[in-house]
């Protein structure tokens, strides 16, 4: 399989990955409703629908604003999440270059260049479409990668903003931080009202009791899954771009060897939001709820020999 056919591979299940969201967050709903008018109603099947019809259109209205308000001010968060500076063209000329001739390559305009004071390796790129996208390096990969070597890291960064990573990733993992809130929301308002003492306000504690854990169980177990399996495969993706655009497997891969021994970055390790977009996961996460694929993994889809480099575990 050649690069192209991963991306073509990759594009497919991302689409199926999408429109499971909606159909799986149905499913949980519905199934919570049978829960519900289990105890609740004769006609259980039918009390269920009528439930999961009534409740569904909320929180997808809650999210769809939710998200709406993130696309236009996300990238503005991150940027401040993580202390990332803007860097003058002054200050390193050879950085902006590199940039700039990378994003010639690639067919995109030049994206806005940030920088994290840190040592360790990374990068991710954020924006809500091509003009307004930045990327973010780390001062040791920088400093610490060869030319060949950061230019398809930037290549990689560059894949994400061309194939609207960014944006993807922004709104799914905006997604899931909505469900939570809501569930803390429900609890709170389930609390509240078996604290009134109302009578006939159990059902409705429970109810609402419900459509909290709900929230939940697809905020923490659902939908992270479903958007890690999205991650991962748009990472291989733009693994695969970034080599379509430098034509230099070989160098993306010592990139990702050298990226895979300090990945760890203070700043990216305290904001999972951040962590889930750079190109090498800043933490550690059992495989089912890793955002990214293992690198010996991506450096082998690649079509390069792995044992050459010393990659831990």
């Amino acid at each position: 399989m050649n690069v192209y056919d991963h991306i073509a591979a990759n594009n497919r299940k991302t689409v199926v990955i999408l429109c499971a969201f909606p159909v799986v967050l149905f499913l949980t709903v519905y199934l919570f409703a049978l829960l519900y008018a289990a105890f609740n109603a004769a006609y259980v099947l039918e009390y269920a629908l009528q439930i999961t019809l009534l409740f569904y259109p909320f929180p997808i209205w809650v999210v769809s604003i939710w998200i709406a308000v993130s696309i236009y001010r996300g990238d503005k968060m991150v940027l401040g999440i993580t202390h990332a500076r803007s860097v003058t063209f002054e200050e390193n000329r050879e950085l902006f270059r590199l940039v700039e001739n990378t994003a010639i390559m690639a067919g995109l305009p030049t994206p806005k260049i940030f920088l994290i004071e840190d040592d360790s390796l990374n990068a991710f790129a954020t924006g809500r479409n091509l003009e307004k996208a930045s990327i973010v390096l780390t001062k040791g990969l920088v400093e610490k990668l060869e030319k060949a070597e950061l230019q398809a890291v930037i290549a990689h960064e560059l894949a994400h903003i061309g194939n609207h990573d960014s944006l993807l990733m922004l709104v799914t993992v905006t997604g899931i931080g909505c469900f939570l809130f809501l569930g803390a929301m429900f609890f709170r308002w389930a609390g509240s009202v078996l604290g009134s003492k109302k009578e006939g306000n159990l059902a409705w504690a429970v109810f609402v009791f419900f459509l909290g854990v709900m929230c939940f169980i697809f905020g923490y177990v659902v939908a992270p899954i479903m958007h890690f399996a999205l991650s991962r495969r748009r990472e291989y993706q733009a693994d695969a771009t970034a080599v379509k655009i430098t034509r230099d497997p070989d160098a993306l891969a010592r990139a990702l060897a050298k990226i895979a021994l300090g990945p760890k970055t203070k700043i990216l390790d305290e904001s999972s939001l951040v962590g889930n977009m750079c190109i090498a996961n800043p933490v550690s996460y059992d495989r089912l709820y890793c955002s990214h694929p293992p690198i010996k993994d991506r450096i082998a889809a690649l079509g390069v020999d792995v044992s050459k480099f010393s990659i831990p575990a």
